[in-house]
């Protein structure tokens, strides 16, 4: 979820812990970051562009690029061929290879709210059986051209919670993690709202199939927790995993499941879950202020109870949702874990992990804090190189000017250059970080309401990245609940 819209709705709250400022050896890199004077960093010269679908103009892009958006929700109700009302916040997304060089997109909707037995008959949106049917979150599968063109969409997983960002497998496969930790056997969350009315327990990972339905079962050895997204490492078998936990420290998680999914075709549940703590330091704030290109010794230790041991996975009723929040990361951190940020994307490229800490970079925190988030500074992108095991700071922010509030990141063709999906609160723009450290831009969102007054809606977070397999075009989300999809082309080998 942005945390900008997270600290708008929390105003006026608070919540303190104790915490304990630790530091540990580092190796400064030559790195040579753009940007340290704080402007924005250029590639081309952006300019406004037109959308194909309507001659809007929606986004500036540099030149030689055309796109065209679709499931647009600021508007009538679209309906996807299952009958599906399609809902908004279209978050984390991952494209596959179809037939024809078409191109099957799984996306999220990070929906939040329980649903009252009122709603509707069914509640969970879309056809089939959903995992809780007071979830209103889940996934969307479509079927589009490489420009856009939406062939088919269907409902591929539902009953689900705040679907926010996942990763993309090489079996064919989104994983889809929500980041909540609600349930039946929890207190309310910062909106307020009761989960008396749901029937699961929520926090944990979900498969869905390219192009096919997910089985709807949660593989809850990868733990309960508010998850953000999932990165493969192919040369281990292993899943890493980030954790958002808005108001406390987060952590970088790894699944080893018990056998390897490329080899199984799936990932499979009751594997072991893993916490990195930096060597010979006990709970570093990785927080706080780095050195672009500082670099750390990394082990892991083991999360002993990767979710309560209730019936399928639940708290003793009552359990506060801060208890529930931490109760996997106080498990590592007592081990000595290290503390991020709001550890949000994450993706695989060239040998190491890349992930980014969204309010990562400022003063180190002291205390948990519900309003502004955990975290003083303006983002940080990290790397995790397992042959090494080592951990990098690829660049530290030095204010929003230069990187505000990295979200989402995908990688193009399994090279060093990361792209980034800002998520600020005025202007958002889709980065581009190369493996020197330079940062330059690649697109502005520019969208206006479709109806009256027209109003800007510029400070809406892009997400959900994501490459076509060929490499050509760019899929990317703006979401809010007025939600809408973009496929992007034109000449990105010569720009990345």
């Amino acid at each position: 979820m942005g945390g900008f819209s997270r600290r708008t709705f929390l105003q006026g709250a608070a919540a303190t812990t104790g915490g304990v400022v630790v530091s540990g050896s580092l190796q400064t890199l030559l790195a040579g970051a753009a940007s340290a004077n704080g402007t924005r960093p250029n590639f081309f010269e952006l300019a406004e562009v037109a959308d194909l679908r309507d001659q809007i103009v929606r986004l500036w892009l540099p030149p030689g690029f055309q796109y065209r958006s679709f499931h647009d929700t600021d508007g009538p109700p679209v309906v996807l061929s299952d009958g599906t009302t399609l809902p908004g916040r279209h978050d984390g997304m991952g494209a596959f290879k179809a037939r024809n060089g078409n191109v099957w997109l799984v996306r999220n909707h990070e929906q939040n709210n329980p649903a009252p037995p009122v709603v509707n008959p069914q509640n969970a949106f879309g056809p089939g059986k959903p995992y809780d049917a007071h979830g209103l979150g889940g996934t969307t599968t479509s079927l589009v051209t490489p420009d856009g063109e939406v062939l088919d969409a269907v409902t591929s997983l539902n009953g689900t919670m705040m679907n926010c960002s996942g990763g993309r497998m090489p079996w064919r496969a989104w994983i889809s993690c929500e980041e909540t930790v609600n349930g039946p056997d929890v207190g309310n969350d910062f909106t307020g709202v009761s989960n008396q009315f749901l029937e699961k327990p929520h926090g944990f990972i979900f498969e869905v199939p390219a192009g096919r339905q997910s089985n709807r079962t949660p593989i809850k050895s990868a733990g309960r927790f508010a998850h953000e997204a999932a990165a493969y490492s192919p040369q281990e078998g292993i899943v890493y995993l980030t954790e958002d936990n808005f108001a406390f420290p987060s952590g970088l998680y790894r699944y080893i499941p018990p056998c390897n999914p490329a080899d199984a075709g799936h990932l499979e549940d009751g594997g072991r879950l893993q916490m990195l703590k930096v060597a010979g330091v006990n709970e570093a704030h990785l927080e706080g202020t780095q050195t672009t290109g500082a670099r750390y010794a990394v082990e892991w230790v083991d999360i002993d109870q990767p979710y309560p041991d209730g019936d399928d996975g639940t708290f003793t009723a009552p359990t506060t949702n801060d208890e529930a929040l931490n109760f996997v990361g106080n498990q590592g951190r007592s081990k000595g874990a290290a503390h991020f940020s709001r550890l949000e994307g994450a993706t695989y490229a060239k040998g190491e992990v890349y992930f980014t800490s969204t309010q990562g970079g400022g003063a180190v925190e002291t205390a948990a804090d519900s309003v502004g988030g955990y975290g003083n500074g303006t983002g940080q992108v990290w790397s995790y190189r397992p042959r090494t095991k080592t951990l990098t700071c690829r660049y530290q922010s030095p204010n929003a000017a230069a990187l505000e509030l990295p979200d989402n990141i995908t990688a193009h063709d399994g090279r060093g250059t990361i792209v980034i999906c800002e998520d600020g609160p005025v202007d958002n723009y889709i980065r581009r970080l190369d493996a020197d450290g330079n940062l330059q831009n690649l697109a502005l969102n520019r969208l206006k309401r479709n109806t009256a007054p027209n109003a800007p809606r510029f400070g809406e977070e892009f997400a959900g990245a994501t490459f076509s397999p060929d490499g050509d075009t760019l899929f990317v989300n703006i979401q809010a609940s007025q939600a809408i999809t973009f496929a992007i082309w034109g000449p990105w080998g010569r720009v990345l």
